[in-house]
């Protein structure tokens, strides 16, 4: 099976082609493309990307995720999360390929007191979660055969994310101030790349997910406040100190964008659907993600 990943240079499609290997060993080929060759800004131009990789099967975790930005580049950010999605769907419809398209928690508005199920009312706060909401609805409209993924609080040993943004900030301060009031669970890109690998397996083995929407993240829960004191539980035994991390509200770190207060998601649908899918606590994927990036800065 022949997999045409999107978005390699971001979080999970970077993940995903770094996992090419333990697919390559279950008869899964992964072809990763960047913006040069299919771009979702550029809607006219997805045809062509899969016309030239010829996929059995799309995974679509690009997007446009500058959460405060949106608010001025709405345009923008529709074109990416909605159109694009939208134009990509239809193609693949047209050539009978699925789709896994990795969607957000952002598109709830944080009111909920339970973890989110997949068929819970959407209300999404900001343009960002608005524009992502719009393409799920653009897809399921368009293309039968796809899974829409929603995740959250997503990291990764690389790029722009809250866990590097803690490090990097907390070696430069002795005490910083973090948000205590907004819940959510912290995902490790590389986890939510072995989620749509498990999906794909049971595609190929004859066994697919049923189409539909599903949530995958980390087991647990935190705050942002919480999140930040395990990344320097863990840098601390690496930096000898660590900095002190005052809790503070929403109200008083005010954004240009709205985020939910509560964005736990319920996975019960996904590991009913693949019992196999595998998954673990979100403390047990940030010691060993920031293990591995303390260990490649000492290399370096």
């Amino acid at each position: 099976m022949r997999v045409l990943v999107t978005g390699v240079t971001g979080q999970v499609g970077g993940a995903l082609v770094r996992l090419s290997g333990d697919a390559a060993s279950d008869g899964i080929e992964i072809v990763g493309v960047g913006r040069d060759r299919l771009d979702l800004g550029q809607p006219g131009r997805i045809d062509g990307a899969l016309d030239a990789v010829r996929p059995d099967l799309v995974v679509n975790p690009a997007a446009y995720t500058a959460v405060d930005k949106a608010e001025q580049e709405s345009d923008l950010a529709f074109t990416i999360n909605r159109d694009g999605p939208a134009a990509l769907a239809a193609s693949c419809a047209e050539r009978g390929i699925g789709l896994i398209h990795v969607s957000t928690d952002y598109v709830f508005d944080g009111t909920g007191t339970r973890p989110y199920r997949p068929e819970d009312p959407v209300a999404p706060l900001g343009v960002y979660g608005a524009s992502k909401e719009a393409g799920e609805t653009a897809i399921r409209h368009a293309l039968e055969d796809h899974i829409i993924l929603r995740t959250a609080w997503v990291y990764a040993a690389r790029g722009g994310n809250f866990m590097n943004t803690m490090l990097r900030v907390g070696k430069e301060r002795d005490e910083l101030k973090v948000v205590a009031d907004q819940h959510g669970t912290p995902t490790a890109a590389v986890d939510i790349a072995g989620a749509i690998l498990a999906v794909i397996r049971a595609r190929l083995a004859g066994a697919p997910v049923a189409s539909g929407t599903y949530h995958y993240t980390a087991d647990g829960q935190t705050t942002w406040h919480g999140f930040a004191e395990a990344i320097f539980d863990r840098a601390e035994t690496v930096w000898g100190r660590r900095p002190i991390v005052h809790a503070i509200t929403t109200d008083e770190y005010p954004t240009p964008a709205r985020r939910p207060a509560y964005s736990v998601l319920d996975t019960a649908a996904l590991v009913a659907a693949l019992p196999s899918l595998p998954h673990r606590s979100w403390h047990t994927a940030l010691d060993e993600i920031i293990d591995a990036r303390m260990a490649a800065e000492e290399t370096a």
